[in-house]
């Protein structure tokens, strides 16, 4: 019997490259490095006047990531309160308060192990944040035999 599946989640935004939204293997689900990009390929958090000088806005780029991430888990019958790791890649360590609000709102001294890390960048140059997630959730548990 094989108790891994990979799923690319419908209405979420196709992942730039052949690796799917989520893995399950057993009973841990593995969450691929996401974005706040939508499926429509805009990206949350991220906005550009006329003259092309962009607005980019920690705190919504966060909220949006964790919330895609929240609906990915949900494929699996998962949710955040699941989640038992979470990697998180900023491209500036300043956006570290904003970020920190805003995962707070969802996620407590209760809540995952996390580690946050800087990187030089990432896959759009509009994109300040992206978040990898581990969840245990029984397959058994949820009717996912």
């Amino acid at each position: 019997m094989n108790d891994q599946r990979a799923t690319v989640v419908q209405g979420k935004a196709k992942p730039r490259g052949r690796f799917p939204h989520i893995k399950r293997a057993g009973d841990f689900l593995f969450v691929s490095g996401t974005s706040s990009r939508r499926a429509d390929n805009s990206i949350a958090g991220a906005e550009v006047d006329a003259l092309g000088t962009a607005k980019l806005d920690i705190r919504e780029q966060t909220r949006a990531v964790i919330e895609n991430i929240r609906d990915i888990l949900a494929s699996e019958g998962a949710t955040l309160a699941d989640v038992v790791e979470i990697a998180s890649f900023l491209v500036d360590m300043n956006d570290f308060g904003g970020y920190n609000e805003v995962y707070a709102e969802y996620f407590d001294e209760a809540g995952p192990a996390r580690t946050t890390v800087a990187v030089h960048q990432l896959p759009h140059p509009h994109l300040r944040i992206e978040i990898k997630a581990v969840a245990y959730a029984p397959a058994q548990k949820r009717g996912q035999a």
